[in-house]
């Protein structure tokens, strides 16, 4: 609990749990739909092994485990409900209703799971400010189905993604670093995930990832900086991948690079202020920002990605030394 407990939280609620949502709006757009804890419990079936007919760790065993330890660790503070992100439906029907038309099917008739989920718990009473925008710690995961052996037996391992770092109150963007972030989870069991989101909770450096996020304030690139920028930016994809080893990873693709042009121009919170720079607090946030039209598999580690590249930005800024993007 080290790191836990260095931060100064400023409170702006009555500590204890809220059925305030997280955000009212989405964190993530991209081929997804809004959901609650209730409507995934009482209306989505649960995939199970095939070999066992055991099922696997639930959506809302998920989200309900991470609620849990939440609470514990940030005892005292405001926790609001979870906001639900899903996709990719698994549509069926039960047995009777198997040679039915389609339009003459009963709601009870049908069966329905997402094959993804992601969501996010704020905690409301944990925030601070950064070039005027409020920013309050948030607790995340992704599930996806697809990443698991169903054709297996219960105990097989099961994967999941958790993160923890701060939403931008201005745009929902969610500012992630490598500190709090385990994008390769594999467990057996709720209890061992339950373990693993306490253990990331614990040894989350707070104190250290809100100094980092501050400090992009202090170093700002000009426009045509910017457009060097964004030009190696849709070169990287095409790079040879020894050339690839030897620079700073980029994993946002061309469509994600022409919305930060984009945001650039018509941003009105994070775009240029008419001065020829961007700080690289707003460049961030333009990369946050269109982050929010990844789907749902690759969400995280684009997030992660984000804070990765602004900061390889912030180093060449700092020692003046070489960096192939402002190359």
């Amino acid at each position: 609990m080290e790191h836990i407990e260095t931060y100064l939280p400023v409170l702006v609620a009555p500590a204890g749990h809220s059925q305030q949502d997280s955000t009212e709006r989405p964190f993530i757009q991209a081929n997804t739909i809004a959901a609650t804890v209730e409507e995934v419990k009482q209306k989505h079936i649960i995939p199970v092994f095939i070999k066992d007919n055991e099922t696997l760790i639930s959506h809302t065993d998920f989200v309900e485990a991470a609620m849990d330890v939440a609470a514990d660790i940030f005892h005292g503070e405001t926790i609001l409900k979870p906001s639900i992100r899903l996709s990719h439906p698994i549509k069926g029907r039960i047995p009777d209703a198997k040679d039915k038309p389609v339009h003459r099917l009963e709601e009870w008739e049908k069966t329905l799971y997402y094959e993804r989920m992601a969501f996010i718990i704020e905690v409301p009473t944990i925030w601070e400010t950064i070039a005027g925008n409020a920013v309050s710690l948030t607790i995340g995961g992704v599930k996806s189905y697809s990443l698991d052996n169903l054709y297996n037996r219960k105990g097989a391992d099961e994967h999941f993604k958790v993160f923890v770092g701060f939403q931008n109150k201005v745009c929902t963007n969610l500012c992630v670093n490598t500190d709090g972030v385990l994008l390769d989870l594999k467990v057996k069991s709720l209890a061992q995930l339950s373990g693993c989101i306490r253990t990331m909770l614990s040894q989350y450096n707070m104190p250290y990832h809100l100094h980092s996020l501050k400090d992009l304030t202090n170093y700002a690139i000009t426009e045509q900086q910017f457009a060097q920028l964004v030009g190696r930016c849709r070169m990287y994809p095409y790079l040879p991948q020894q050339a690839r080893n030897e620079i700073p990873q980029l994993l946002f693709g061309d469509t994600q690079i022409g919305t930060v042009v984009r945001d650039f121009y018509r941003d009105g919170s994070f775009g240029t202020a008419g001065d020829g720079l961007l700080d690289l607090w707003r460049m961030y946030n333009l990369f946050t920002g269109a982050n929010k039209s990844t789907y749902i598999d690759q969400f995280v580690e684009r997030g992660v990605n984000a804070f990765s590249f602004a900061h390889s930005v912030k180093a060449a800024l700092q020692s003046n030394s070489y960096n192939w993007y402002l190359s």
